[in-house]
């Protein structure tokens, strides 16, 4: 039987042996393998080829990788915990740098836990046991779960588009994880747990260093707005999708929807009253990832800060491009538009410091075409009751605005920052909301597929881990633009995006993966969704003008 084995045209017997047994020498030699591409679908290294298919092998440094090594000891992880104190109510909640952050809902953690778990996991982890994939049909999972008395995994049960039921086993413990497991304990071996405000850190590598720790950076200003949201959306009862959807089909979406853009409405007037209170304050300056929604967020503060008597004016870093020639060149000899040195810091300092002590500027606009500032006898002069409202990449950066004292200075960081989880075990990650939030966007305003949005993804990300994320704890204050009810209404634009790419695409693993995902949402009619929402942002009908 022929295969193609990363790149290369090999021979294998057919013996319906698995990826594993086939090539166990060189994936025990590469400690860092842990699942395989097959025809552009991961899949576990138990997969047993067929005639003609496309494999390569999948390490740790990849996105797929990674997910499947985190995914690997969370489970190992509640394994331990579920032995060593199986009357625990473990949630894993959400994910901070190189680490997951976990509660126990019932009881107080303490260290001697924490060693406890920590020796136990080693030795699950030294045992080298299987973990196994068992699916079921639907009626022996109600069967099962009957007899279990669980909720893990239950929310496959509801999946119209499911007709099995799968759970993952080793030894006697089984529970539900979304995505492709290692096949066996031993792919996870590097690891830490430690004790972390009311709940402990399940610390593990990054891609650029896979065999080892790096030293921990935690977030405390963003661990603060994560746990801000995530007790509200638990005094509303709805922390999981199952629980969400519960909601939906008993008839209270559109009251779902009303507290969600409440708890925005109410923080947005929050910072506006801050801003406020620091009186000396006369540049607002907002920063975030990609599709975090600044546009809509910063139209909104605006309107809040009319209230408190602030007329807010808009000034745009992206007229301030340094000429094309003095552009700053990539690693790959390409024009760097992210880095900060792309930016006239010179002119844009000038112009803020001119506006700040009253006087009067010429407005540039950046002709992206002939990559040239033109003047077109736009003037700008700030008055007293006029504040600047700046939105870009670099505004958290202290550089970009280093001829302002900071006392003038407000910093807004914004991200979508999902609280909203599959279950208690299964995280929905940030990225990806912020990820389906661009891609309909992209659809339904700039003409783009799926597959565009997916193939620059990466780069995007790449410019966000360099130039906004290091800079997060600079900010003032920090907004979480994620709403708990938005993947029910952009599942709708999405699916039939993502569809419509096939596995002859390197994206369709991806495409797949988020396909599924979205299937678990019920739908919630975008007539729901007011007109001043961020979420008008990307599916479209904004009261406001972009």
């Amino acid at each position: 039987m022929k295969i193609l084995l990363n790149k290369q045209e090999i021979d294998v017997p057919n013996q319906n042996k698995t990826v594993y047994e086939l090539f166990e020498t060189q994936i025990n030699k590469d400690s860092k393998i842990i699942a395989c591409d097959v025809n552009n679908e991961i899949k576990s290294l138990n997969y047993i080829p067929k005639e003609n298919d496309t494999i390569h092998l999948v390490d740790v440094t990849t996105r797929d990788g990674r997910r499947t090594y985190i995914r690997g000891i969370l489970y190992i992880m509640s394994k331990a915990f579920k032995e060593c104190y199986p009357q625990t109510q473990l949630s894993i909640n959400y994910q901070l740098t190189n680490a997951m952050y976990c509660e126990i809902e019932n009881v107080k953690i303490t260290q001697e836990m924490i060693d406890t778990v920590s020796k136990k996991m080693q030795e699950i982890i030294d045992k080298n046991l299987p973990i196994k994939k068992v699916e079921m049909t639907k009626e022996e999972a109600e069967k099962f779960y009957e007899k279990e008395q669980t909720m893990r995994g239950k929310l496959q049960l509801e999946n119209k588009q499911k007709e099995e039921v799968s759970l993952y086993f080793c030894e006697e413990y089984y529970n539900y994880f979304y995505g492709i497991m290692p096949i066996s304990t031993k792919f996870t071996s590097i690891y830490e747990i430690l004790l972390y405000n009311d709940g402990f850190l399940v610390r593990y590598p990054s891609k650029q260093t896979p065999d080892r720790l790096e030293d921990g950076k935690t977030s405390t200003k963003l661990v603060s707005t994560l746990d801000e949201y995530k007790d509200i959306h638990r005094v509303l009862n709805i922390d999981t999708i199952y629980k969400l959807n519960k909601q939906i089909r008993e008839g209270s979406a559109a009251e779902v929807v009303l507290l969600a853009e409440a708890l925005h409405e109410k923080k947005i007037s929050d910072i506006a009253d801050s801003i406020v209170r620091k009186k000396d304050v006369k540049v607002v300056l907002i920063a975030g990832p990609s599709s975090s929604g600044k546009t809509t967020f910063a139209k909104r503060l605006g309107i809040q800060l009319r209230l408190n008597g602030l007329k807010p004016v808009t000034i745009s870093v992206d007229n301030y491009f340094v000429e094309r020639k003095d552009t700053p060149l990539d690693e790959n000899g390409k024009y760097d538009f992210e880095c900060i040195e792309a930016i006239d810091l010179k002119l844009f300092n000038d112009h803020l410091t001119t506006l700040l002590n009253g006087g009067q500027i010429q407005v540039p606009t950046f002709d992206f075409k002939e990559g040239s500032k033109k003047y077109h006898g736009e003037t700008m002069k700030l008055a007293e009751d006029e504040i600047l409202v700046v939105e870009g990449i670099h505004c958290l950066n202290d550089k970009l605005t280093q001829a302002i004292s900071k006392d003038k200075k407000y910093k807004v960081y914004i991200s979508a920052l999902t609280v909203l989880n599959v279950d208690y075990y299964n995280r929905i990650s940030t990225t990806d909301t912020r990820l389906v939030r661009r891609m309909v966007r992209d659809n339904n305003f700039r003409g783009y597929s799926a597959m565009h949005t997916l193939q620059m993804w990466h780069s995007v990300n790449r410019g966000e881990e360099k130039y906004i994320f290091p800079f997060q704890d600079e900010a003032d204050s920090m907004f979480n633009t994620s709403l708990i009810y938005e993947l029910c209404v952009l599942k709708k634009y999405a699916i039939p995006l993502l569809e419509q790419i096939d596995n002859s695409y390197v994206e369709f693993a991806e495409a797949k993966r988020l396909c599924k995902f979205l299937k678990y949402f019920e739908d919630i009619d975008e007539k729901y969704v007011p007109e001043n929402s961020l979420l008008r942002e990307f599916i479209g009908g904004s009261v406001f003008e972009y």
